[in-house]
C-alpha cells in the first residue's frame, strides 16, 4: 500500500510539473540556424530565390525519394508555390509559398502542413555579408498552442539537425559552383 501510495504521488507532481510548463512556457516557436558561405549574397540569392532552387538542398525531400511534388507559380516571384506529398509520416504533406522577395537579401515563406498534423508557419533565409562571404540565417515561426507547445524541446534538435543539413548542403553547392 505505501508503495501504491508513492507511485501515485509521484505521479501527480508529474503531472502538476506538465501543467506548469505548459503555462510557463510561450506559444511561440522560433528556431533559427546560421552558416557562413565563401561567396557573394549575389551568388547566394539564386539558390534561394525560388521553390525550385530551394529543393536543391531542402533537407526534408531527402526523407522521401518517392515523395509527389507540385509546383505552381511563376518561379523566383511571389506567389512561387509547391506542395508535397508524402507516404511516410516524417515527411508528411503540405505547401510552401514565397510570400516576399528582397534581391540579394531575403526570401519569406507561409509553409502550411496538412499531415501528420496541420499547422502553419513562416520562415526567412537572410542574406547578410561578411569578410568571408555571405552568412545565411534560416529562421522558422510557429505557433505551438498548450500543451504542443512543450514539443519545443524536443523540435530544437531536430530542426538544429534538419537546418544543419540543408544549410551545409547550399555551403556545398555555392561554393562549387564558384570553382
Amino acid at each position: 500500500m505505501r508503495i501504491l501510495r508513492i507511485i501515485l504521488i509521484a505521479l501527480a507532481i508529474l503531472l502538476l510539473v506538465g501543467v506548469i510548463a505548459t503555462f510557463s512556457m510561450s506559444e511561440d516557436y522560433h528556431f533559427e540556424k546560421s552558416i557562413d558561405i565563401a561567396a557573394t549574397p549575389e551568388q547566394v540569392y539564386p539558390h534561394i530565390s525560388s521553390t525550385k532552387a530551394f529543393n536543391e538542398w531542402n533537407p526534408w525531400l531527402q526523407l522521401d525519394p518517392d515523395m509527389h511534388m507540385e509546383y505552381h507559380g511563376v518561379q523566383g516571384s511571389v506567389g512561387d508555390r509547391y506542395c508535397w506529398e508524402s507516404q511516410k509520416d516524417d515527411a508528411g504533406a503540405g505547401c510552401q509559398e514565397i510570400t516576399a522577395l528582397v534581391p540579394n537579401e531575403k526570401q519569406s515563406t507561409r509553409m502550411e502542413f496538412k499531415r501528420p498534423f496541420e499547422d502553419v508557419a513562416n520562415s526567412d533565409i537572410i542574406l547578410t555579408t561578411n569578410a568571408q562571404g555571405t552568412t545565411v540565417t534560416w529562421t522558422l515561426d510557429s505557433k505551438l498552442e498548450r500543451p504542443m507547445n512543450l514539443m519545443a524541446v524536443f523540435m530544437s534538435s531536430q530542426m538544429d539537425k534538419s537546418y544543419g543539413q540543408g544549410l551545409s548542403r547550399l555551403k556545398q553547392i555555392v561554393e562549387n559552383e564558384k570553382r
